[in-house]
């Protein structure tokens, strides 16, 4: 066996597009899992820098808005990287719309709709393995094929192995033509591809590869012990080092600071929502302990000194909770929490807050009780009155996420959370609210009469007829006509930053209670 010295690096690669306020926690975590074993990284944040490239591009404006988008692009984006500018909401939007203004335009060309945070192009589903394919078999379709042929024949010397984090749909197609280019140009590299979308396709009932003439590995959850396994090293059970993120481009990302992504567990620790993709996918809660997780986020503030914290959690735990308001961090930080007891106490709020806790994304999901009790989600409505009136007492934003069509809801119980939004308007910051698309291998999916939903091998949710006549169009049609028209909840709904939604919510909450009051 080879002397692990003698290995030749790994370059990882966060592709396009997504929003690039922060750098990606996963290929940090891998290439500090692999640098502990002594394999050399590189890492390319392929989604900022290919952003970059292209607002960088000479522009020929033929509208108004995209002269003005033209003049102000490095106003824009100095702005973004300004503090102040959370503090003017008016600001932030018109940066960020300009901004995504100038990546549309340029995307036209390419048959291609670009923005900061989304990708699609023309005649081509992220839920089609065969358009995947086409996408890699043509690359210089792509709307980033100029930038990344370019950038990456540099960073492919001495490359064995080119591993991709593939999270979310808006990636795909990019990822793909960028391993069709690396197949062409360096045939004899191993590409693997990780990352929470592949873990989903690969949960998928009767699951095949339809890649491996182009993707030599798939791999589904943690990627640090099969990567170091692929290595030569020895894998290592738990998580040893810290994620490194020193080799990514720390002060150019979209925002005013070092924004610092950190997860502390895989899966949930509640783990009995009906319908829950975690749960239908079988994803087990791993978490480190507590104390580990803890000392991590110290050394990590210590070396990167960050403005803000991203705790990537679906639910932060409450042993970790307690931790943090027993031993504030040296930066506020923010992330997913569940409605329970713990956050019922004002006293324990407040220690949260002293804490330097800024804003808590809490998963209501309804505002009718019957429907929460069918979905097992473990709430009691007068809990999360007492939740909200307290973090609202000890200063935490609040953004919270509400499912609209779930089986257990009627047009009743719509209404009813409609009335509970209302009622505590004034202590929901922010507010996420999506119609329910079900899991395709979720167990409940077998007790309703199931139709496709988006066309595709490769779409993870099905369509069903709601039990209640409930269904989509109804719905939608509750959703934009009565409940975001209400004056309460579109108050709410108008705070919501353009585009970066709750990445950058906890920035405005930074700035201060003005600014959620007049955005």
């Amino acid at each position: 066996m080879r002397r692990l010295a003698d290995v030749q690096p790994v370059l990882f690669i966060h592709p396009p597009i997504a929003k690039g306020c922060e750098p990606p926690a996963g290929i940090a975590r891998l290439a500090g899992a692999l640098q502990g074993a002594g394999i050399p990284c590189r890492v390319l944040d392929a989604n900022l820098e290919g952003q970059l490239h292209l607002l960088a591009q000479p522009r020929q404006a033929a509208d108004t808005w995209t002269r003005r988008a033209v003049k102000g692009r490095d106003r824009h984006l100095a702005a973004l990287r300004t503090a102040d500018t959370y503090g003017t909401p008016a600001r932030h939007a018109r940066a960020v719309s300009d901004l995504n203004r100038l990546l549309a335009v340029a995307g036209q060309a390419h048959g291609a709709t670009t923005g900061l945070a989304d990708y699609q192009q023309d005649q081509l589903s992220p839920l089609r393995s065969a358009d995947l394919l086409a996408a890699a078999q043509h690359p210089e379709h792509n709307h980033f094929y100029a930038w990344f042929s370019q950038r990456l024949p540099e960073l492919l010397e001495g490359v064995r192995i080119v591993g991709f984090s593939l999270n979310y749909l808006s990636q795909a197609l990019c990822t793909f033509a960028m391993a069709g280019f690396i197949r062409r140009h360096a045939p004899r590299t191993t590409i693997v591809l990780g990352g929470g979308l592949v873990t989903s396709w690969r949960q998928r009932p009767g699951w095949h590869n339809p890649f491996d003439s182009l993707i030599d590995h798939l791999i589904a959850g943690p990627g640090e012990a099969p990567l170091l396994k692929l290595c030569g090293a020895a894998a290592t059970t738990g998580r040893g080092t810290l994620p490194d993120y020193s080799l990514l481009p720390l002060a150019d990302y979209l925002a005013p600071g070092v924004i610092l992504p950190y997860s502390a567990a895989a899966g949930c620790y509640w783990n009995h929502c009906s319908f829950c993709p975690e749960r239908a996918e079988g994803n087990s809660y791993q978490p480190l302990p507590t104390l580990q997780a803890e000392e991590e986020l110290h050394a990590l503030c210590d070396r990167y000194r960050p403005i803000l914290i991203h705790l990537l959690d679906n639910a932060v735990s409450p042993a970790l909770l307690r931790a943090l308001a027993e031993r504030p961090l040296p930066a506020p930080w923010y992330g997913f929490a569940r409605i329970d007891a713990l956050l019922a106490d004002p006293d324990f709020c407040l220690a949260l807050r002293h804490s330097g806790c800024v804003m808590l994304k809490l998963g209501l999901e309804s505002g009718d009780q019957g429907v929460l009790d069918r979905l097992h989600k473990g709430i009691d409505l007068d809990t999360a009155a007492r939740v909200l009136r307290n973090l609202k007492r000890a200063g935490i934003a609040v953004y919270g996420y509400l499912l609209f069509g779930t089986p257990a809801e009627d047009e009743a119980a719509a209404r009813r959370t409609l009335e509970f939004v209302v009622r505590h308007g004034e202590e929901l910051d922010f507010l996420n609210v999506a119609l329910f698309n079900m899991p395709a291998g979720s167990d409940e999916a077998a007790s309703y009469a199931t139709a496709p939903f988006y066309e595709g091998d490769l779409s993870l949710y099905t369509d069903f007829r709601h039990p209640q006549g409930w269904g989509r169009q109804q719905v939608r049609r509750f959703v934009s006509s009565e409940f975001s028209r209400h004056p309460a909840v579109a108050a709410i709904l108008r705070r919501d930053p353009l585009l970066f939604t709750s990445n950058h919510a906890p920035l405005f909450a930074i700035a201060g209670p003005t600014t959620l009051e007049h955005a």
